[in-house]
């Protein structure tokens, strides 16, 4: 097998098993019951997804141009994505959007409830 033929199937089977990690991060978006179990399948397997997907297309086109605008778009996913969900799991959790059943360990509760009990009363310490 020539080099060019490994890259098509290396790039083959990269592809096969992003666009698998992807939908088993999409079928967890839907069916994982609370924001934090959501903000997890849609940041960390969508992820891998889409790099092994671009690794694939980066193997399977093979040029300078086209693997420079796959980098571009993996930094920006890279960058964004964590981003992302770190907002959001902050925001659904001030606003009491979460399941505080469904939390294991709440390092942050006690810390985040005496914090809003003394802005609400106006102390300072």
């Amino acid at each position: 097998m020539s080099w060019q033929e490994i890259c098509d199937l290396a790039g083959g089977i990269s592809l096969l098993l992003g666009s698998t990690i992807a939908l088993v991060g999409a079928i967890g978006l839907a069916r994982l019951p609370d924001i934090f179990g959501r903000m997890h399948a849609a940041t960390k397997p969508q992820t891998l997804g889409l790099l092994l997907i671009l690794v694939g297309l980066a193997l399977n086109v093979r040029t300078w141009a086209s693997v420079a605008t796959l980098f571009i778009v993996v930094g920006a996913q890279a960058l964004t994505a964590p981003v992302t969900a770190h907002m959001l799991g902050r925001a659904s959790y001030r606003t009491g959007a979460s399941e505080d059943d469904l939390l294991h360990h709440d390092e942050l509760g006690e810390d985040y409830r005496r914090m809003t009990e003394q802005q609400a009363t106006g102390d300072e310490a």
